[in-house]
Order: C-alpha cells, then structure tokens, then sequence
C-alpha cells in the first residue's frame, strides 16, 4: 500500500492506475479481480495466457480517466490472435480521441461472471470527513441517481441498512426469475472500504464500478482511487 502510494507521489500523481488501485484494495482484503500491467503486445498475450481467457483490456494512461470514453476497453478476448487484433484496435482508437495522451500500456484482467452491477465509493466531506456511498451501479448510478451514504467508520448495522435502503434493492433480491445477489458480501466489502477510508486519509475519492453482486459473492472489476493532493 504505502510502496504503490509513495511511488505515486514521487511522480507527482494524484490518481492511480487501475492496476495499482486495485493492488492496493486486495491488500485490504477486497475482492477484485486480478489485474497485471502490460507495456507491449506481447507481455499482454503472456499475461491472459497465464490468467486464462477470456480476458478484458483497458488501456493504461495517467491521463485517461474514462477508459471507455476514448475506446480503450476491449471486453471478452477469446484467445492470443483477437488479443493482438484488439490491442491494435485500442491505440487506434485512444490516438484518435486523445492523442496528447500518454499510455503506460494495457492492463489484463479475465473476465469475471457478471452479476447485479454496483458502485461502492468513498468521498471526503470537508466537514464529517470520509463518506461511504454505496447503489445501482453502471449506467444506473448516472441515470438513476439512486444512491445511500454514511459517514465512516460503520457499524455492520450501517452496511445492512445502506444495501436495503435503495429503491432498486428488489433487482439485488432477484426479479423475474434472476438469481439473487448475496447481500451479505456487499456488506462485507462496505465494512472493508469503511475501515480502509479510515486507515488511509490521504484517499481523496475512490470508485469500485461495477463490482459484480452475485449469489456466490461480489467482486470488484473496476477500480479508480483519486490521492489527496497533500505530500
């Protein structure tokens, strides 16, 4: 944690990478999926051979905050020659939109099974602090705005009420015929972020979008932490 923080801040970087974020919450304890660094075509297709297709591709930049904004996502991979094909597409497209950019590379990630999709964050109020945001998430937490906050730290009777105060906790308890998520491991991962926002104050904002809610538990497939501007 501290080693990817300070390395940040010896670069004079506010936001991580999503390869770094994410090694920073599985060393909380967060379920996210696995994510390595890939700074050619080849270390890439060496890493999905390892990690096991099929693989999603996000461009890597300290520039880009929404990846997919600029066509840097490929999703569902299936072997090495779409891999090569579908880096190739992700520059072509990532020079278009933004060609002042500066990528690091692709980051490598299999694809997780999918679920309800829902945002965990954390943001700092000026007055109370670290806030805990948790609801719908994708498309639906822009749409929607239908969202619960607490002030950190929390109480696991402060998890159970933000995943069942939204208005679109039937679709986590399964409707028309789809399988319920486990509400207990949103919970669980809530209690993680509280105790993480209060061991780590130089967590200016964090964005867990989507985490996959699923009967058998919920997983992380996108990270973005945002560090205080502070040294």
């Amino acid at each position: 944690m501290t080693d990817v923080i300070a390395a940040a801040r010896a670069e004079q970087r506010t936001l991580l990478s999503e390869v770094e974020a994410k090694q920073v919450l599985a060393e909380a304890g967060v379920n996210v999926t696995e994510t390595r660094l890939a700074i050619s075509v080849d270390e890439a297709a060496a890493h999905a051979a390892e990690l096991g297709y099929p693989v999603a591709l996000k461009v890597v930049s300290d520039t880009i905050t929404h990846k997919t904004d600029v066509g840097g996502v490929e999703l569902g991979v299936a072997d090495e020659e779409s891999l090569r094909a579908a880096c190739q597409r992700i520059h072509e497209r990532v020079t278009a939109a933004a060609p002042d950019a500066q990528a690091q590379g692709v980051s490598v990630q299999p694809m997780a099974e999918a679920g309800v999709e829902v945002i965990l964050g954390i943001t700092q109020d000026q007055q109370f602090g670290p806030v805990l945001m948790f609801g719908l998430g994708g498309v639906f937490v822009e749409v929607l705005k239908d969202v619960a906050f607490r002030i950190v730290p929390l109480e696991p009777r402060d998890a159970a009420e933000m995943v069942r105060e939204i208005q679109g906790l039937p679709i986590l308890e399964g409707v028309r015929g789809q399988p319920a998520a486990n509400l207990e491991a949103i919970e669980s991962m809530l209690l993680q972020l509280s105790e993480f926002a209060e061991a780590h104050p130089e967590i200016a904002e964090l964005d867990l979008n989507p985490v996959f809610a699923r009967p058998d538990g919920a997983v992380a497939v996108d990270a973005r932490i945002l560090l205080t501007s502070e040294s």
